[in-house]
């Protein structure tokens, strides 16, 4: 199990789920451009010294991540065209959950590549909820669903 951030822009996004995957055991995947420098101190800040310690890699473009993994299943968090809700879906150990940018999601071309959508059920009304918040949703359901989660 993966978790990959599509064009991160917000660097406390960016260092929460670094350290998220950290605690967690689960590789993470940031797929460029940045909207920010990776020694940016709010990304420092927001992922402490779990940074150093998390299991993660840095790929230049979509097709670049897409290439090495070409094997697993793209399960892309998307509210606005989802297949699936999170909880309902069944995920599959080499699955790579995959955010999109804060900004806008993920380009239409790169969105058309992956396998499968998934969205968080919401309050009728509501557009978003944060990004680090949402990965942190679905991975979670996912850990569950797999018993992924580290041994205690």
């Amino acid at each position: 199990m993966h978790l990959a951030l599509y064009h991160p822009q917000i660097p406390q996004n960016t260092g929460t789920l670094l350290r998220l995957g950290s605690c967690l055991g689960v590789k993470i995947d940031l797929i460029r451009p940045f909207g920010f420098l990776f020694d940016d101190k709010k990304l420092k800040r927001a992922g402490m010294d779990y940074i150093d310690m998390a299991n993660y890699e840095i790929h230049d473009s979509f097709d670049a991540f897409r290439e090495k993994y070409s094997a697993c299943r793209l399960v892309a968090m998307e509210s606005n065209v989802a297949s699936f809700s999170h909880n309902k879906f069944k995920y599959e150990n080499d699955d790579i959950l995959i955010v999109g940018s804060e900004h806008y999601g993920f380009l239409s071309q790169d969105l058309s590549k992956m396998e499968f959508t998934v969205k968080i059920p919401m309050v009728p009304g509501r557009r978003s909820i944060n990004m680090a918040v949402s990965a942190s949703i679905v991975l979670g359901e996912a850990l569950s669903q797999l018993n992924m989660y580290p041994n205690l």
